[in-house]
């Protein structure tokens, strides 16, 4: 029986663009979690999707001959087709113009308007169509023209004030809710740079929302106003309610029974929309808050954030041709510590790949599979006596606990530093064992048997705690063991106690699972 639900999202992904780096940085640490926490026997759900409405989307498809749906049609596969090249195993991908996503989204402010938490009136200021997003005058740049352009993609914003009206959310009325929530519940934003930032907004004071517009028409009508629709932000958001099933009367006790859900995944630049507006949104609807949301760093490659524009930039399929999806996984979920700013290069990656993968794991496969069918005809040695030393089982008996916590606190580098530690330690084993040595004298058969049913032991424990990152190099490292599906773990803390490899079981060697790379033949970063 599971221990409970676990819930997780990513951003709804605006579809303007295909996913890039930064992009399938938040997605694989999604799914890193979502792989995790059902191993450790949670019923998790994972939810993810696509932004497809705005003035933007509009505009574009206009540019492009397509109207609107068409041109969100032609954009929506780049993105599952990614997510299946990453081995991203979401269990819901919500497009936001999907039918379910307008019942669900017209269902959620219809409660706000019938509860009085909206009013109608004209809008002044400025506007950043890229952004879809409105900004005071204060949080405005300047260009080196001397024109405003937005904070975030400084783009120019055109200020707006033809008299459209549009129907505002009550935000202000939430300051003081909100910064006692944050008060209460420390760990809802983190990390503590992000809670920080937020705060200081919200003290600053907060303006009401619009979350309507009549001048264009893609988006989700507005029900109770004829010729609006939603607010792209106002409509994206409930898709983290959407992929659970609010707004669908088959799904309705699916729903109450995940929500709230434990992280939003997030960039930091997006941090506003998920800790100030969403909250307040959650509040007036009278609904429980998710638990954490984590705002990571960027991506940044010689000091600058990683963008197309900037030249600056790969796709991920770029590296997966060079690195292969399971090392592509490892080295951005153990390398770049989640939630700050992260350097990246080829030639890191690179000597990762070999220390961490080649070197250390992959090696350690190789040499101790091949040393068990050339000393043991490929099969699993019987185990050593219960009272033998073994400096393994020492490692293994508290990585569960070592682990658990850094996966608790997102911090995937401590726990993918954890299983390297137990990894290292093998690979001096077998130098102190010498099983070649041991090999030699037949007095010393059951000593030889030991060792390696040890190696072995420790190789299959060390998959499955690999595996959230690696999960198509762990599942190849159980087959070649003669072990079962992986994927079928659901109590990783007993699957890894130690013993529970058996013996006799047929052992393959196989090819290298890592083959060193050499950086000067890759292309640049």
């Amino acid at each position: 029986m599971a221990k409970g639900t676990f819930g997780v999202t990513t951003p709804i992904y605006y579809i303007n663009a295909a996913p890039h780096l930064g992009t399938a940085y938040t997605t694989v640490a999604a799914d890193t979690i979502t792989r995790y926490q059902r191993m450790n026997g949670y019923d998790v759900s994972f939810v993810t999707g696509t932004d497809e409405h705005g003035q933007k989307i509009a505009e574009t498809a206009e540019k492009n001959a397509m109207t609107p749906q068409a041109w969100c049609d032609s954009l929506a596969p780049a993105f599952t087709d990614a997510w299946k090249t990453l081995d991203i195993d979401y269990t819901n991908f919500v497009r936001t113009t999907e039918d379910r996503q307008t019942r669900a989204v017209q269902k959620f402010w219809s409660a706000l308007h019938d509860a009085g938490w909206l009013y109608k009136s004209a809008y002044e200021g400025w506007y950043c169509v890229h952004e879809e997003t409105y900004y005071a005058e204060s949080d405005l740049e300047k260009s080196d023209e001397g024109e405003f352009v937005c904070p975030d993609c400084k783009r120019p914003v055109r200020y707006e004030a033809s008299g459209e009206e549009n129907w505002f959310f009550k935000l202000s009325e939430f300051q003081d809710r909100l910064l006692a929530f944050y008060d209460e519940h420390p760990d809802f934003i983190r990390p503590i740079t992000r809670r920080n930032e937020i705060v200081s907004f919200v003290k600053g004071g907060l303006n009401d929302l619009s979350i309507s517009r009549s001048s264009f028409d893609w988006g989700i009508p507005v029900p109770w106003d004829e010729g609006h629709v939603f607010y792209v932000w106002a409509d994206a958001l409930i898709a983290y309610l959407t992929g659970i099933g609010y707004g669908d009367g088959e799904r309705e006790a699916e729903f109450d029974g995940r929500w709230p859900i434990q992280y939003h995944f997030v960039g930091k630049d997006i941090t506003r929309f998920h800790c100030v507006i969403w909250p307040a949104m959650l509040m007036a609807a009278g609904m429980p808050i998710t638990h954490t949301v984590f705002g990571h760093g960027f991506l940044l490659t010689k000091g600058e954030k990683m963008s197309k524009s900037k030249g600056n930039g790969l796709m991920p399929a770029d590296l997966v041709k060079v690195f292969g999806v399971d090392a592509y996984r490892y080295y951005f979920m153990s390398d770049v510590q989640f939630g700050h700013d992260g350097s990246i290069s080829m030639e890191r990656m690179v000597q990762v790949y070999n220390a961490d993968l080649a070197n250390t794991w992959g090696n350690l496969v190789s040499r101790v599979t091949n040393m068990t069918t050339k000393y043991f005809e490929g099969r699993v040695p019987e185990a050593p006596a219960a009272a033998a030393e073994n400096p393994l089982r020492e490692i293994a008996d508290t990585l569960y606990a070592d682990y658990d916590a850094c996966m608790a606190e997102v911090d995937f580098t401590g726990a993918a530093a954890a299983v390297q530690k137990l990894a290292s330690r093998v690979n001096l084993y077998v130098e102190e064992s010498a099983p070649w040595a041991l090999a030699k004298d037949p007095a010393r058969a059951d000593e030889l048997a030991g060792v390696l049913y040890n190696c072995l032991e420790a190789i299959r424990i060390i998959a499955l705690y690999l595996a959230p990152f690696m999960p198509n190099t762990s599942a190849e490292v159980f087959r070649r063991l003669g072990l079962g599906d992986i994927a079928e773990v659901t109590d990783i803390k007993e699957a890894t106690a130690w013993g529970q490899l058996p013996a006799s079981v047929a052992v393959e060697v196989g090819d290298p699972l890592f083959p060193r790379l050499d950086v000067d033949n890759l292309p640049e970063l």
